[in-house]
C-alpha cells in the first residue's frame, strides 16, 4: 500500500469517494445532510482548493497499482501548547470491497510517518460520534479521546 499525493487529474476519484464517504456520514447527523443530491451536481472546488493550499494534502490510497481510496491531511499548530505541531486525518476512506483488510490501519501508520517528516509532534482525528465502527477503528489504531466537539444548526 502506498499515498500517492493527488493531483488535478485525480479530483474525479477525489471527489467521487468523498461524495460515497459524505453519503454514508448523512445518516449520523442532520448537519451532514448533503446540499446535492447526486454526484454529477457535486463540484470538485473543494478539492482543487486543497491543491492549492499548503496546509491541506490530498493522497490516494493505492494497492497493487488500484486506487482503493483516499485520505485528506491537514497541519496546524498551537503555540502555547508543549505538542505544538500536529497533524489531522481529515478525510480517510477505504472502498467497501477493501474494509477490514488492514488498508486503513496501513495508511494511519504511513500517517504518522508524514507527520514526524513534516516535524509533527501529534496526529488529531475526528468522526461522528455515532459512528462505532470509526470510533473502534481510531482506538484500535492507538487513538485515544480527547475532546467532544458540539455542533447546533442555525435555523
Amino acid at each position: 500500500m502506498e499515498l500517492v499525493e493527488a493531483t488535478a487529474e485525480d479530483l474525479d476519484a477525489l471527489v467521487n469517494r468523498w461524495y460515497d464517504l459524505a453519503r454514508a456520514m448523512e445518516g449520523y447527523d442532520e448537519l451532514n445532510t448533503l446540499a446535492d443530491t447526486e454526484l454529477d451536481a457535486v463540484s470538485d472546488d473543494g478539492f482543487r482548493a486543497h491543491l492549492d493550499d499548503e496546509d491541506v494534502t490530498d493522497y490516494l490510497v493505492v494497492h497493487d497499482g488500484e486506487t482503493i481510496g483516499f485520505v485528506t491531511l491537514r497541519e496546524g499548530n498551537h503555540p502555547s501548547r508543549q505538542y505544538s505541531r500536529y497533524l489531522r486525518i481529515v478525510n480517510l476512506t477505504i472502498d467497501e470491497d477493501y474494509r477490514k483488510q488492514g488498508h486503513g490501519t496501513e495508511v494511519v501508520e504511513r500517517v504518522k510517518e508524514i507527520a514526524r517528516e513534516r516535524g509533527c509532534d501529534h496526529l488529531k482525528v475526528s468522526c461522528e460520534w455515532r459512528n462505532e465502527d470509526a470510533r473502534r477503528f481510531y482506538r484500535d489504531t492507538g487513538f485515544r479521546p480527547k475532546q467532544v466537539d458540539y455542533a447546533q444548526p442555525l435555523e
